[in-house]
């Protein structure tokens, strides 16, 4: 049984049809990558998976659970992390901060014991401080654990995002443009770590991503968009000989 199902997803913007019956499955432990022109469909994809967006028609399915109408809320704590094209990140609070918002999800204790800290309190606050730091190790972020993030450049920016995301402990991570902005040695470094996180972490990876050599690297398979349609399906090397998306993405 595949991880994420979508069928049908629809959504319209007064006359405009930003997704029009789109179909596709998430298998356990794949990269699959959406790929597109720009307005195509691709983050739209994205807010209504994380619901923010509510669909005009279709359903989605996550894990054997119907999600088209969970609450915007429930959405990380039923295994779904996101990152964003535009870094969204506390900018006046340090990189262990950020990292530790990622575990409010999993948060079980109750106003009184907080405010007693009561010895379940402690106990969580361990728990949740210890997979941070498994998820600092993970990404290499030792030395910034202290830095402010209005301090640091845009490239560990966007890793301290990424590593929010993973500290959720989520079974599906949707990346927005996780390249966007980075250099080439910051983008192959992203590569290695997408490829961690499905290989050593076991978490399955949704992509949204323009740079053509990172899709090749890491997906399984690829959807292409075009105008809120599907356009193409299949592995990367297949998507990239497919005539029409050379013509309407990749150019003629």
């Amino acid at each position: 049984m595949s991880l994420f199902k979508a069928e049908n997803l629809a959504i319209n913007f007064g006359g405009v049809k930003a997704v029009d019956g789109v179909n596709f499955e998430i298998e356990k432990g794949e990269c699959f990558t959406i790929i597109g022109p720009n307005g195509a469909g691709k983050t739209t994809i994205f807010n209504l998976i994380s619901r923010i967006y509510d669909s005009t028609d279709g359903t989605m399915t996550f894990d054997g659970q119907d999600i088209t109408k969970v609450p915007p809320h429930a959405i990380a704590s039923l295994g779904i992390a996101r990152t964003f094209q535009n870094i969204e990140l506390f900018e006046h609070a340090t990189v262990l901060q950020n990292l530790l918002v990622g575990r409010h999800c999993h948060s079980r204790t109750g106003l009184f014991s907080e405010l007693a800290f009561l010895p379940s309190v402690r106990r969580a606050e361990v728990a949740h401080r210890e997979k941070v730091e498994e998820v600092i190790d993970f990404l290499d972020l030792q030395h910034y654990r202290e830095s402010l993030i209005s301090n640091l450049p845009y490239g560990v920016r966007k890793v301290v995002e990424l590593g929010r995301a993973l500290c959720t402990e989520p079974k599906l991570i949707l990346l927005d443009e996780p390249s966007s902005g980075l250099n080439v040695e910051e983008t192959q470094d992203m590569s290695f770590w997408i490829d961690d996180i499905k290989k050593d972490l076991g978490i399955t990876v949704l992509m949204v991503e323009h740079d053509m050599k990172l899709v090749s690297e890491v997906s399984d398979h690829v959807l292409v968009l075009n105008y809120g349609r599907m356009l193409a399906h299949g592995s990367p090397q297949d998507v990239q000989n497919d005539p029409e998306v050379v013509k309407a993405y990749l150019g003629e």
